[in-house]
């Protein structure tokens, strides 16, 4: 079950984190916070994290995507808070 909670939840850490990382010219910064993402992703409530992705097993841990991919998920979640 996605709870309200955990859609409040992801979308605070991924908002804060996105807007760092959209600004940032620093590379190991920026894979800081990729790092960071992947690791709460790993750990987020399931069902959300399925419902982002919907069949991509790689969603917010490929590197070539993860500035595309983290943009779609606030853009979804920010319509359920």
């Amino acid at each position: 079950m996605i709870t309200k909670d955990s859609i409040e939840a992801a979308y605070a850490f991924f908002h804060q984190k996105w807007r760092v990382y959209s600004q940032s010219h620093n590379e190991r910064q920026k894979d800081d916070i990729e790092y960071a993402i992947a690791d709460y992703a790993r750990n987020m409530n399931p069902e959300l994290y399925h419902w982002l992705a919907g069949d991509r097993t790689d969603f917010l841990f490929a590197h070539d995507k993860f500035a595309a991919d983290i943009s779609a998920a606030i853009d979804r979640m920010e319509h359920l808070t």
